[in-house]
């Protein structure tokens, strides 16, 4: 049988481009399979880069401008790095899911936990550095490479009307022309995209009064957590951290002991996972952020919801998230609430399923999830898949009522507390597979899957609360 789809162009390089590129060819089923990403490896943002991206200094998106040549393909001068495309790892990161769950299913982690990790965790715990998890995708990545067009920019994604062909302008940099380095431009046509180009490139920095005046006279002093690096920069600094998940425990677990006085953190949203980190010992907590301004001696001054100050800020970093970005797709489905939208299962475009998204989700245990959405996919664009797609109507209808559970943001797209629906969703869409190909058949969820991926947080948990009770046993040995 012939395939619902072609050609197929995949976007992104990362963990998620690598679950569609490999469900894809093991269907056997297309002619063409191009995978396209701006950096110079794959393994997406699980590379560290040492160079961290500067505070933009507005709460608007930074947009870069630049100009393809008057006809295609040609030449124009380069437009230089992007550096949205900067990694936002810091130092001794460790992964939060589980190794266990948050591999591939066909392919375990290898092992390897930071120091840090195995001082707090304890041995064996299930944590995996950066390194580990960069070099377990390039390793994954390797049969496909002859597929994928690295330093490649996708700059468009469109559809004319009345056509049934997706038309992808690309650029790719550092080519000779007339003995310098150009970027030359060029478009491909496919029959369907696959969009994996991850989530985490622009900081959603909060609108707050004063901020972008206090940024622009105080440079450096704020920061979003995708320039946070090492602690070492903060030692002996006053410092505010904004933001209460998963990456400002992350600094406050790291801060709390090493800064000039209290660490003070700006809590918008709590969540009871992460209670103890928040009570860690020197540290003062406080409501939003009401705004900032300019103090003596060119301190940061913050002024909170409850009406409380702190005057003599050296350093704020944001932990407030990211901003979700495809600005190559015309039109371009993301909302000003930082959501996207018109996408079945966050997955499969409602108006025009030869387009998808993989890995646009939350709180849902990736890689796992990711080689999940790709399988369907995959089946799905071979014209294998065991159930249909419900009727746009009812797609619209499942969108409605995400946004009336989740709210209008990026918790839209969180999956949690309902991982076993949404994977056995995908499960039992994708079916099993064609005999004669590399496909295999998703396995049901598992209860244990959940609670090995989410162990991490309950060893962190107890690690902050071994710190807090035994500050408590050495303020009541002194009284």
């Amino acid at each position: 049988m012939a395939p619902r789809y072609n050609r197929i162009a995949v976007i992104g390089a990362g963990p998620s481009g690598l679950a569609a590129v490999r469900a894809l060819a093991a269907e056997n089923a297309f002619s063409t399979l191009r995978v396209f990403d701006r950096r110079d490896h794959v393994g997406g943002l699980w590379h560290y880069d040492p160079e961290p991206d500067v505070f933009p200094g507005t709460t608007d998106v930074p947009q870069r401008v630049v100009s393809p040549p008057s006809t295609l393909p040609g030449f124009a001068p380069p437009a230089g790095k992007d550096p949205r495309a900067r990694s936002a790892l810091y130092w001794e990161l460790d992964s939060n899911v589980g190794a266990e769950t948050m591999a591939f299913s066909y392919a375990p982690f290898p092992k390897g936990s930071s120091a840090s990790s195995l001082a707090r965790l304890g041995a064996n715990n299930p944590s995996r550095t950066y390194n580990v998890v960069a070099g377990y995708l390039e390793d994954l990545f390797t049969p496909y490479l002859p597929l994928v067009s690295l330093g490649t920019t996708v700059e468009r994604v469109e559809k004319a009307p009345g056509t049934k062909e997706w038309t992808l302008t690309l650029r790719k940099e550092g080519e000779q022309y007339r003995g310098t380095q150009h970027d030359y431009w060029w478009t491909e046509t496919f029959d369907a995209v696959v969009v994996a180009s991850g989530h985490y490139h622009v900081p959603l920095i909060p609108s707050i009064t004063g901020l972008i005046d206090t940024a622009h006279a105080l440079p450096g002093r704020f920061e979003h957590s995708k320039s946070y690096r090492k602690p070492e920069k903060y030692t002996g600094k006053r410092v505010l951290v904004v933001g209460g998940s998963i990456s400002a425990v992350d600094f406050i677990q790291d801060l709390h002991d090493i800064v000039q006085g209290k660490l003070e953190v700006a809590i918008r949203g709590r969540n009871p996972a992460l209670e103890a980190a928040y009570n860690l010992p020197n540290v003062r907590q406080h409501p939003t952020v009401a705004s900032f301004a300019r103090g003596p001696n060119d301190k940061v001054v913050a002024t909170f919801s409850d009406g409380s100050v702190v005057d003599n800020l050296d350093s704020v970093l944001f932990a407030t998230g990211y901003r979700l970005q495809y600005p190559f797709l015309q039109p371009n489905p993301t909302t000003p609430q930082n959501y996207v939208s018109g996408f079945y299962q966050h997955v499969f475009n409602v108006n025009d399923p030869s387009l998808t998204l993989v890995g646009q989700v939350k709180a849902a245990l990736s890689f796992r999830i990711y080689e999940y959405q790709a399988v369907a996919v995959a089946r799905y664009y071979a014209g294998r898949n065991a159930r249909a797609l419900p009727s746009v109507l009812e797609q619209r209808r499942w969108e409605a009522d995400t946004l009336k559970l989740k709210g209008a943001s990026s918790n839209f797209h969180e999956i949690a507390p309902d991982l076993g629906a949404y994977y056995n969703w995908l499960a039992d869409f994708a079916g099993k597979p064609a005999k004669g190909t590399d496909a295999y058949e998703l396995p049901q969820w598992q209860e244990a899957w959940g609670e090995h991926g989410f162990s991490i947080l309950d060893l962190k948990a107890k690690y902050w609360q071994s710190v807090i009770d035994k500050h408590n046993a050495g303020v009541r040995a002194k009284l």
